[in-house]
């Protein structure tokens, strides 16, 4: 890329994603009380794909003012079930319950993606993933967690569909790259038109 591209996320899988499609990537934490602006949106009512974009650009924001040259890309992911949108699990107990929640129903995963250039964001999109779980045992599910606790901590819902999580499901409806937190194909495609890959 002719432009630097700062990943504002620590996020390893996202910047696997964006280097194994031939892009050069720095990444950039953001400090951003993410649980403090998603839980006054919840109370607010707002509406999942509207929380996934918001904490997005968030993070894409706080970061471009400190790069105001570089491409700066802000991601979030948000798991909704009905009216509920769950948070990433801190304990193992936590865990367990989430699974036993999300067990034999479908639930939608949004992954938002904001581009900053110059200090301002000139792109978004979100993707809406739809995944259904198995009716799962509460013994698959301890033997499942006793295996990858605590490494599925950092993902929304305890699994990784690029792990054993896939066998936690019965379909998917969705971009894989969206269940993986990062809607790649769009993004590539918006900077393929704008020149910042060749094409």
């Amino acid at each position: 890329m002719p432009r630097d591209l700062i990943l504002a996320s620590s996020s390893q899988i996202r910047r696997d994603l964006l280097q194994n499609a031939g892009l050069t990537v720095v990444t950039v934490p953001p400090r951003v009380d993410e649980d403090a602006i998603r839980d006054a949106m919840i109370l607010d009512g707002t509406n999942p794909r509207d929380i996934a974009d918001t904490l997005a650009e968030a993070k894409a924001r706080k970061v471009a003012g400190k790069h105001p040259s570089a491409l700066v890309l802000g991601c979030d992911q948000i798991l909704a079930q009905g009216p509920r949108i769950f948070a990433k699990a801190e304990t193992l107990d936590e865990a367990r319950a989430q699974l036993r929640d999300l067990r034999g129903k479908t639930h939608q995963l949004l992954s938002a993606l904001v581009l900053y250039d110059a200090g301002q964001p000139i792109w978004r999109h979100v993707s809406v993933a739809r995944l259904t779980m198995r009716d799962l045992s509460d013994a698959y599910l301890d033997d499942y967690l006793s295996r990858h606790w605590p490494s599925v901590a950092d993902a929304v819902g305890c699994y990784k569909l690029e792990q054993e999580g896939a066998r936690l499901f019965t379909e998917i409806e969705g971009d894989y790259f969206t269940v993986l937190g990062l809607p790649l194909l769009p993004l590539l495609n918006f900077f393929a038109l704008r020149g910042f890959i060749p094409s």
